[in-house]
């Protein structure tokens, strides 16, 4: 009989919030030219004798103040994740990763191979593709030479787009507000110019979602957040559309994050804390956040039907397709 495999991938997270982790893991993250395209000989020198050295506090501060008994949220949500997805499957052999520090994709791979999984799926938990968080999940998954299919998406199915939508809906029912805004982790332009189908898979993502909305179309905006250095990124920014939004006398907000399916540093400090202090800041009354999957009972179900699904379609073996829609 076949064994069938699932390992759930995530970006991941420091393994405490003391200085010395969180510096160790966003020298690891941010060393991934598939997140920084610049060359190294450039790039690293600027990481490590500027970058590194002031952001590492600051960063470690957010993570002090969003650190739960379990570790991060991110970290706490991906094991939940995985263990409802295993009670889906029961005859599956369910694992996770992260793409940058433990449980390492390859090791996770190879566990898997040698626990007798003869056809294994791999589904990063981002439901749009980008290179910045697929780039690093294909290329490891390749070096590994362990046989994978690739799930590269899931934006574009019915099901995930009415559960994000009845969340969406849920939350809007409690005031009256002004505006509903997608927001989406950004990217570099200059990756959207070389070819990546981000952004048309973000607008894709929004004008899909609305169909099934019960609010009023006319209130939704679409922006990006979570900005990274000095070059051009998506626009319309998020905070600079808070901002607008304040100043045109719309001072009621509902902010959701397509892009993000559980609570991270980027749902919990960055838009919490950073962004609520911003729209306060310009005039804004209410801000309020629709909350991610956060492993919820529906969207694990989605989950393990996609990945089904998966290994009918491609059979088990390595997507090449994925490969090709990297490079």
């Amino acid at each position: 009989m076949v064994k069938k495999g699932l390992l759930l991938v995530n970006l991941g997270s420091p393994v405490s919030p003391l200085n010395k982790d969180v510096k160790a893991y966003l020298q690891e993250f941010l060393s991934d030219q598939h997140v920084v395209e610049l060359p190294k000989w450039f790039w690293q020198p600027l990481l490590r004798g500027i970058i590194l050295p002031t952001r590492t506090w600051r960063s470690a501060t957010f993570y002090q103040h969003m650190w739960r008994k379990g570790g991060s949220p991110l970290v706490i949500y991906t094991k939940i994740m995985c263990e409802k997805i295993q009670k889906e499957l029961t005859d599956w052999d369910v694992q996770y990763a992260m793409t940058y520090g433990k449980p390492d994709i390859g090791q996770q791979l190879h566990k898997m191979k040698e626990a007798g999984d003869d056809q294994i799926v791999v589904l990063p938990l981002f439901p749009q593709y980008t290179k910045s968080t697929h780039g690093g999940i294909i290329q490891q998954v390749a070096d590994s030479g362990i046989k994978a299919t690739i799930i590269k998406s899931f934006y574009q199915y019915p099901q995930y787009q009415k559960l994000l939508a009845h969340q969406i809906d849920q939350s809007y029912q409690q005031k009256n507000y002004d505006a509903v805004i997608f927001s989406y982790h950004g990217i570099p332009t200059a990756m959207v110019k070389h070819g990546d189908p981000y952004l048309k898979e973000c607008r894709e993502t929004t004008a899909a979602v609305t169909k099934f909305l019960q609010l009023p179309h006319e209130k939704i905006r679409m922006t990006f957040q979570s900005k990274f250095g000095p070059m051009p990124w998506l626009k319309p920014y998020l905070k600079n559309t808070l901002m607008q939004l304040a100043a045109m006398g719309k001072r009621n907000v509902l902010i959701v994050t397509p892009s993000f399916v559980e609570d991270c540093l980027e749902t919990i400090e960055e838009n919490n804390v950073q962004n609520y202090q911003t729209f306060r800041a310009s005039g804004g009354r209410v801000f309020d956040a629709v909350p991610p999957m956060n492993a919820s009972d529906a969207f694990c179900s989605f989950l393990a039907e996609i990945s089904k699904n998966q290994l009918v379609q491609d059979g088990g073996g390595y997507d090449e397709r994925a490969k090709e829609k990297e490079s």
